[in-house]
């Protein structure tokens, strides 16, 4: 019966995966995956076909004497796996609705206005540098959509914007590696205590620059972004300048994000009351704002936060529960014992990998990799359960490192990427023709400079 979940597991991730060819939105087999897992779970605990093993290592078996205290911890079990993936999950509603206020008041635009080079080259750096850092301070889905966004007002030649396009999908995935709140695999691992914002930044950036500088190096060179850009008539945004709540939206929001890390080192609380709590600064700035001169009260809805809700993307989150529920389902079913320990499903693959692969480093690099072709999320969820490293441990940073970037080899590999595809409908094959090249160049730089700095300072 163990072999039915693996291949519910299997099959869901096949489906996933396929997404684009199947017409069929991933959050449904995320979702049908991951309930589908736990019912299993349950039925085989409840017949006694299944173990289960919590996050404290205890083992629980409907055979044993006290069958009601086995089965109140099952449930223990499960209330502890949904209460980790909810702290995920109101942190990226909490983060995606300040983004979303501030893009009602067009404070990105103020970004857009500031752009007015024609040089291919300087434009490619501008945006570069933009996707980056925007990537570290909200997040590298939202700043990849708003790039994009810009780079259709700016060029002309489709041609040209799709080669920008895949420069801006790798920048954003290196500038969401070393920030916890900059991409989802980060804030995964931050706020189940894998890593502190401090040792993230820290040990991170520098891999993360060299995952940046060196594709974009070498793609400067290359014919796409050498002369002159035929840019569209680069025309101010008129509404922007006339709105009085742009440039202060902008910055109370991005404020707000920033200050998340911080209240946690204030508090010692989950990062997700920090998010509550600077949605809420966001929400109550955006109530007393006034957007414009003399806006007529029937008029106030379209700066409004409950606009804002409704243009969040609710099936990412839906996508996200399936499949930290599927991973957790994993991690609590019993596979098989090391060192006469039972231990779960994950833990035992993990420990396999590592007697096949004793070096860990060439491990994590592989499962970077790995991530491009399967969504990076479920593979740093599956790490969490399968790797019992300290907090801050060498291994977690190279993790968010390889999983952040890996994604970047594939135009499916990340969320950043998804996204461009859609916008400019990027052909999985140019890509892979085109920019696989260039950010595999990117993620070795990156994962050789991390192995050099974790072989001098981390020992």
């Amino acid at each position: 019966m163990t072999a039915i979940i693996i291949v519910i597991f299997v099959l869901g991730y096949l489906c996933i995966t396929l997404e684009h060819p199947l017409k069929l939105d991933k959050a449904v087999p995320a979702l049908l995956m991951g309930t589908l897992m736990w019912a299993i779970l349950a039925i085989g605990f409840n017949l006694g076909w299944f173990s289960i093993i919590d996050a404290h290592e205890h083992v629980f078996n409907i055979h044993q004497a006290d069958i009601a205290e086995q089965q109140e911890g099952f449930k223990l079990n499960l209330i502890h796996h949904f209460s980790a993936t909810a702290e995920i999950l109101f942190f990226l509603i909490g983060a995606m609705t300040i983004v979303e206020i501030i893009d009602l008041h067009r404070g990105f635009s103020i970004i857009k206005n500031g752009i007015t080079t024609k040089s291919k080259r300087k434009l490619l750096w501008t945006l570069g540098i933009l996707a980056f850092v925007l990537s570290a301070v909200i997040d590298n889905l939202t700043a990849t959509i708003i790039l994009i966004t810009l780079l259709k007002k700016i060029l002309v030649r489709r041609n040209y914007r799709l080669w920008f396009a895949g420069m801006i999908i790798i920048a954003a995935n290196a500038g969401g590696a070393w920030s916890p709140i900059g991409d989802v695999t980060t804030t995964m691992l931050w706020i189940n205590g894998k890593v502190t914002a401090l040792g993230l930044s820290e040990y991170v950036i520098a891999p993360a620059l060299a995952c940046f500088v060196v594709p974009f190096v070498i793609a400067g060179g290359l014919k796409p972004f050498r002369g002159k850009a035929i840019r569209k008539e680069l025309i101010r945004d008129t509404k922007t300048q006339r709105l009085l709540s742009s440039r202060t939206m902008l910055w109370v929001g991005i404020s707000g994000i920033v200050f998340v890390p911080i209240f946690k080192v204030i508090t010692g609380l989950p990062p997700y009351l920090g998010m509550m709590f600077s949605l809420a600064i966001v929400w109550l700035v955006s109530e007393y704002i006034k957007p414009e001169k003399n806006l007529p009260r029937s008029e106030k809805h379209r700066y409004s936060t409950h606009k804002a809700l409704s243009r969040i993307e609710f099936s990412s989150i839906l996508f996200f529960l399936g499949i930290l529920l599927a991973v957790s389902a994993l991690e609590s079913l019993v596979y098989g014992s090391i060192s006469g320990t039972e231990v779960g499903t994950l833990r035992y693959v993990a420990e396999s990998i590592s007697r096949t692969v004793p070096n860990m480093d060439v491990v994590v690099i592989l499962l970077g990799a790995l991530s491009a072709l399967i969504d990076n999320v479920p593979m740093v969820a599956a790490t969490m359960g399968m790797y019992t490293f300290e907090l801050d441990h060498p291994i977690w940073h190279f993790i968010a490192y390889s999983a952040g970037t890996g994604g970047s080899l594939l135009v499916i590999g990340s969320a950043a990427g998804v996204a461009a595809m859609g916008m400019e409908k990027i052909d999985f094959i140019w890509y892979l023709k085109k920019i696989t090249w260039l950010a595999l160049v990117g993620f070795l730089s990156g994962a050789l400079l991390f192995m050099l700095i974790e072989n001098f300072f981390y020992s």
